[in-house]
């Protein structure tokens, strides 16, 4: 009887273990995500409410604020967090086309993590012109490359399987944008579809998304946009129009993006290389004179601006475009830890709203939907993951073919212009790595 209960309790630890191999690390991985990218979420919106009620108590106050944070975010990431610059999915692109260990150690260790969440906060609080989806990839990405080492015995696919699934999990949890997740995944982190990685994915999303539905709850994060049940006759010719132009402007920030050395001045690509710390410095006090002049439209991500554009309840300066987009790319320079997708979908709601002076027929929260869906195709040349995670932010379900349509055209205007964004900046971090927190 005691040789019986000695085998059933040996074969009931072998069958947990096997359960929390296959199921379990996964599953608690995937909850993690979630838990983080909601607090994380929370943490960027309450830096940016606090530099809001710094230049509501004085307007001048972001001529001290923003160039000192630039200046501190500088120095952390290239001090301490070496990795944790920029958007993030460069990064997760690098380690999953990597099949080098040592690499993935390097760009999606917890220190990194850390770095990321603690210099992205900082740029808010300074009111750079960032977002959360790349932070939130690259978090989620880290967080489920951490849980990977329960496993006694790993492998170049088990690593990929985790980054891809951490990765559309922050993504999705970040935004309640699941299906988003998904084609991102395989549109711009995995281009490779497995079978085995679609269900390690989709699960990994659910579980995240589950736990950020219980967090923050069920929203669009644009809210519901109003479409009329009937298109007037130029609908067509306003898409193409969007559509080309949205093509055009976003292949030509993307390629300003890439080519910096081709358009910069010779002596700010000097001071940019060999003291990062002044350039940061001049950078915050250009933000900030910006923000100041434009009356605060160009802090932050954008979001309000094109809420308001979208829900018709509000206009921004004709001005509001350009102005964003150069205050996006001055933060880019800087090397600032924050993501494009929510300050480039604003600039494009800025876009539509100049399309809508040629076509007054045209409901303005269409226009500027298809405008903001063909800026961000253009600028990521992902065009599924572009007109999906926009009809789910803001539940255009009606708009479908309206911005399939956009985001596949723009796409293709932008791909002659420039090469892929993502995939390009990921490049720098195939290189051979420097030291030994690089």
């Amino acid at each position: 009887m005691a040789l019986d209960f000695t085998r059933l309790v040996r074969r009931a630890r072998v069958t947990t273990r096997r359960l929390w191999l296959t199921y379990g690390v996964f599953w608690v991985g995937a909850i993690l995500v979630g838990l983080v990218a909601v607090a994380y979420a929370k943490l960027i919106d309450g830096a940016f409410a606090l530099f809001n009620l710094a230049v509501s108590y004085s307007m001048w106050l972001p001529l001290l604020i923003t160039p000192a944070v630039g200046v501190a975010a500088v120095w952390l990431t290239r001090r301490y967090f070496p990795g944790s610059e920029g958007s993030g999915i460069p990064q997760v692109i690098a380690t999953v086309k990597s099949s080098e260990s040592s690499r993935r150690d390097a760009l999606l260790s917890l220190r990194v993590m850390v770095g990321k969440i603690a210099a992205s906060t900082l740029g808010m609080l300074g009111g750079y012109t960032i977002g959360r989806e790349g932070p939130s990839v690259h978090i989620g990405a880290a967080v489920m490359y951490t849980m990977r080492r329960a496993y006694p015995r790993s492998s170049s696919r088990i690593d990929r399987q985790f980054i891809v699934a951490g990765g559309a999990a922050g993504l999705a949890a970040a935004f309640n944008t699941p299906l988003a997740g998904v084609i991102f995944a395989f549109e711009e982190i995995n281009k490779n579809f497995e079978q085995r990685t679609s269900g390690t994915l989709v699960t990994a999303i659910l579980f995240a998304g589950v736990v950020a539905l219980a967090l923050a709850g069920d929203y669009t994060y644009f809210g519901r946009i109003h479409v009329p049940q009937e298109y007037p006759p130029d609908l067509v010719l306003a898409v193409l129009c969007t559509a080309v132009v949205a093509g055009i402007l976003g292949g030509v920030f993307g390629w300003m993006m890439l080519n910096v050395g081709r358009w910069l001045p010779a002596r700010l690509r000097t001071l940019r290389i060999q003291h990062p710390y002044r350039f940061a410095l001049a950078c915050g006090v250009v933000l900030a004179v910006m923000g100041i002049a434009s009356g605060g439209i160009t802090f932050g991500s954008g979001y309000r601006e094109a809420q308001a554009l979208l829900s018709e309840e509000g206009s921004v300066s004709l001005l509001y475009a350009p102005l964003k987009a150069i205050a996006l790319l001055v933060s880019y320079l800087v090397g600032m830890p924050g993501g494009i997708f929510a300050p480039t979908l604003s600039i494009g709601a800025g876009v539509g709203q100049l399309v809508s002076l040629a076509f007054p027929d045209v409901a303005l929260s269409a226009l500027i939907a298809l405008a903001m869906v063909g800026y961000l195709a253009a600028v990521t040349q992902a065009p599924i993951t572009s007109f999906v995670i926009m009809m789910e932010m803001t539940d255009g379900h009606a708009m479908i073919i309206s911005l399939m349509a956009t985001a596949v055209i723009a796409s293709s205007v932008s791909k002659a212009m420039t090469p892929p964004l993502y995939e390009t900046l990921a490049r720098v971090y195939l290189g051979p790595l420097a030291g030994p927190a690089r």
